[in-house]
């Protein structure tokens, strides 16, 4: 979970994973959601470090602007705890915003500590609905997946997309 967390973008949420592992292995879910928490926090906290690096291959305008937005938001303390806020319940992509306090060159420590606390809440939210459908859908799913017509609709469905691809169409121009 950890490498995922280092993943600018294109890398499963952390909460599926944690999700997937429970469901299959029914690993303990209070483990899980401290070493999710641990792993994310751990690999946006390098993600964002090694943002600095970036720096100096951007252009000259677009680093004197990243410095002027980094100095507001650490004028005002209300900013500094909106900005903590921000990380704590974000919507939005985590990466990103990792990303960007890294180029802000904003104090990583307390943004990855406030990212952390939320994380606890939002996987523990996470793993608990995951599991109450789980229990609540395996008898419907049970019943459903070993049927004959289940069984029959998925080989019909494996046919369909080796054979329809096979005939020859003839295809109008619709004017």
């Amino acid at each position: 979970m950890f490498g995922i967390n280092l993943l600018p973008a294109f890398g499963p949420p952390t909460w599926l994973v944690l999700v997937a592992l429970r469901s299959q292995w029914h690993l303990n879910a209070v483990a899980l959601v401290l070493l999710g928490a641990a792993a994310a926090s751990s690999g946006r906290f390098v993600l964002a470090s090694s943002a600095v690096w970036l720096k100096p291959h951007l252009p000259r305008r677009y680093r004197q602007n990243v410095e002027r937005a980094g100095e507001r938001l650490l004028e005002r303390r209300k900013r500094a705890i909106t900005l903590i806020a921000l990380f704590l319940l974000s919507p939005l992509p985590s990466a990103q915003l990792f990303i960007a306090a890294g180029l802000l060159e904003l104090p990583l420590v307390p943004i990855t500590l406030a990212f952390f606390a939320g994380r606890l809440v939002t996987y523990s939210l996470y793993l608990a609905a995951a599991g109450a459908a789980t229990h609540a859908l395996s008898q419907v799913f049970g019943d459903l997946w070993g049927s004959p017509w289940s069984i029959a609709i998925e080989v019909a469905m494996v046919l369909c997309t080796i054979v329809l691809p096979l005939l020859p169409w003839k295809w109008r121009e619709v004017h």
